[in-house]
C-alpha cells in the first residue's frame, strides 16, 4: 500500500506546462531552477556530501523507455545533467512528444537518482527541443535497434 502511495504521489508531482519556444508541451517535475545558477561543485564538509556525476550516469542507465530495450543514456535522451551541492538537475528529453510513458519514465529518472549517495533532491526536466533523433544515439544502442 505504501508504495503505492508513493507512486501515486510522485505522478502527480508532474506537470506540463508549456515550452515557449516552440509551445509544445513539456513535463517538469518540482518548481523552476536557473540552470545557469547550477554549477558543479566539490564540498566535503559535514553538511554536503560529494556527489559521484560516474554514480548518476550508472544509475541513469538502469532507466528505460518500456517500448524500447536501450537504456535511456544510450538512446542519447539525456541532454544535460548538473550539480549544485547535492542537488541534481537532468534535463532530458524523449523519442516522441506525444510519448505517454514520460511522466513514468521522468519519475523512475528521478527515483534512480535519488538512490545514489549524496543525492537529496533532483528536478527532471523534459524538453522537445532540441528534438530527438538517432543520430544521439551510442553505436552499441544502434547496434542493438539494428540502425545503421
Amino acid at each position: 500500500m505504501f508504495f503505492n502511495k508513493k507512486k501515486k504521489e510522485e505522478e502527480q508531482e508532474v506537470i506540463e506546462l508549456l515550452d515557449e519556444s516552440n509551445q509544445r508541451p513539456r513535463m517538469q517535475i518540482q518548481e523552476e531552477v536557473q540552470t545557469e545558477d547550477l554549477k558543479p561543485i566539490d564540498v566535503t564538509n559535514g553538511s554536503v556530501q560529494t556527489i559521484d556525476v560516474s554514480l548518476v550516469w550508472d544509475a541513469l542507465r538502469e532507466c528505460y523507455d518500456p517500448e524500447i530495450p536501450v537504456n535511456i543514456v544510450d538512446l542519447g535522451l539525456v541532454y544535460d545533467l548538473k550539480v549544485q551541492e547535492n542537488f541534481l538537475y537532468i534535463k532530458m528529453t524523449l523519442t516522441a512528444p506525444g510519448c505517454g510513458m514520460g511522466p513514468q519514465i521522468a519519475s523512475d529518472v528521478r527515483r534512480r537518482a535519488l538512490q545514489v549517495p549524496g543525492v537529496r533532491d533532483a528536478k527532471i526536466d523534459i524538453v522537445f527541443t532540441p528534438p530527438w533523433d538517432t543520430t544521439k544515439m551510442t553505436d552499441q544502442a544502434k547496434l542493438i535497434l539494428n540502425i545503421p
